[in-house]
């Protein structure tokens, strides 16, 4: 009774341990998680943008694009944070790592 016990005992100490360090990674996802699966941009973007980023009839311009692919970080960071066009704001509906993210992402989807 008690072998059964300390391996039970074990064992959802290393499943929590998991589940938490999972969480943590799913906070902030890096270039490698793609930005199509960023719950930022699924929230945030995706209406306009869509959802393979290749932009919508009547929404936003695709993220994969010349354009897109030539412009810098900082105008990237710009168009998100403080709009552009038609695009609003997100600075105070996004972190400063939630936005530095998708700007990474979308740099990353123009590279392949």
């Amino acid at each position: 009774m008690r072998l059964v016990l300390k391996i039970f005992l074990l064992a959802s100490t290393i499943a929590s341990s998991l589940l938490l360090s999972t969480a943590t990674f799913a906070q902030t996802p890096s270039a490698d998680t793609g930005l199509l699966i960023n719950p930022a941009y699924v929230k945030n973007c995706a209406k306009c943008h869509g959802k393979t980023a290749e932009g919508r009839h009547f929404g936003g311009p695709s993220l994969i694009s010349g354009k897109t692919a030539a412009a810098s970080t900082e105008d990237l960071r710009n168009a998100i944070a403080n709009g552009k066009g038609h695009m609003p704001k997100f600075a105070g509906k996004l972190t400063t790592e939630e936005i530095d993210a998708l700007v990474r992402q979308i740099q990353a989807l123009n590279k392949k």
